[in-house]
This record gives structure tokens, sequence and C-alpha cells, in this order.
């Protein structure tokens, strides 16, 4: 996947920018480090600019959050309970927790978004519930470019810094996404444990 993102660079340039980064916001597993940092490494060796290739990254980040913010929008609260409320049992989950999830992310939604587009895979996700909970879709957008903005400025940066390096920088990369994503997986196992523990003892009640 590397040797094609690389060439699909170098031949669409900043059209091929935008679209490899929104569709990595719609499917995470392809790796906005290597669009964002080999994006760095052109404009040391073609006519692409620094703030060229911050800007359509941005606009492909924001494109791609605004396909998944609707992809959300389509599942509302009413529709979550009723989904959880018929198969949620496999996942010991009730309209309940639906709806403390809901009122969690109407207090703290805003932060989330925003924090969210510095963490790998939840930079994507974090679109999904953002829509299903009916965030303005004006300010989802506003906080998306911030972020994005913050995050794909520093990778094309370290990438025009570095220059034919730029591959060097993938492995710091991918030892910060193991370690978020060994953190999420902790968290979740953390939250199923507690949630295990709180219907076992409402049954013992």
């Amino acid at each position: 996947m590397e040797q094609w993102i690389v060439e699909w660079m170098d031949r669409f340039g900043y059209a091929g920018v935008f679209l490899l980064i929104t569709l990595e916001n719609v499917f995470p597993p392809i790796p906005s480090e290597i669009v964002l940092t080999f994006g760095g490494f052109m404009t040391t060796y073609s006519d692409l600019g620094i703030a060229g290739v911050i800007l359509f990254s941005t606009l492909g980040s924001l494109a791609g959050a605004l396909i998944l913010y609707y992809i959300g929008f389509l599942f509302d609260q009413a529709r979550m309970e009723r989904i959880v409320g018929r198969w949620g049992r496999w996942l010991r989950l009730t309209p309940s927790d639906v709806r403390k999830t809901y009122r969690w992310f109407g207090k703290y939604g805003v932060w989330a978004v925003f924090l969210c587009r510095l963490v790998p895979l939840l930079r994507s996700l974090i679109s999904i519930p953002a829509g299903s909970t009916r965030m303005n879709v004006w300010l989802f957008a506003l906080l998306t470019t911030l972020g994005s903005l913050i995050w794909n400025a520093a990778l094309v940066g370290i990438g025009a810094a570095v220059g034919s390096s730029w591959e060097s920088i993938l492995t710091y990369m991918d030892l910060y996404s193991h370690i978020v994503y060994a953190l999420l997986a902790l968290a979740l196992l953390v939250v199923a444990v507690l949630l295990f523990r709180k219907k076992r003892a409402a049954r013992a009640d």
C-alpha cells in the first residue's frame, strides 16, 4: 500500500493529497502518516508547496469527516436505542447505556471532536457519534478543521524537514499508533469489566 500511495501522490499532486486524505478519514487503515510526511518531502523537489499540501490535506480531512458525520446522522438516539434494545444483550448493553453515552457526548463532545483529531483511528471514528448526536454541523466542521490543521501541518512540516529520510519518521508514528491502540484496548477492557460487574450486582439485588 505504501508504494501505491507514493506513486499516486507523485502523479496527481494536490488532487492526490486531497483524495487520499479523504479516503483515509473514511477508511482508517489508509495511513495518513505516509500521505502527509511524503507530501512534505515532495515540497523539496516538486512544484508542491508546504502551504498547498497542508491546505488540500485539511480539506480532505474535512470532506472525509463530513461523510462519516452524515453516516452517523442516519443513526439518531432513538434508532440506536432500538438497535441496542434488540441486539445489545450480546454486548451486555442496554438502552440506558445509550442514553448515558449521548448525555456524555452532549457534555464533552466539543472537546472530544477537537482532541480526537490528534489521535490515530479515533480521528476518523469520532465523526460518527458527532453526527448521531446531531452536533451542530458548522461547529463540527470548525473543530474538525482546526484539529486536522494541527495534525496535518505537523506531519507535513516534519516530512519537509527530514527530506528524503521521511520514511524514518514512520517508525515513530507507528510506535505512537501502537501505544494509542493499546490504551484504547485497555480502556475498552476496563469498561467491559465495569459493565459486567454492574450487571451482576443488579441481578444480585
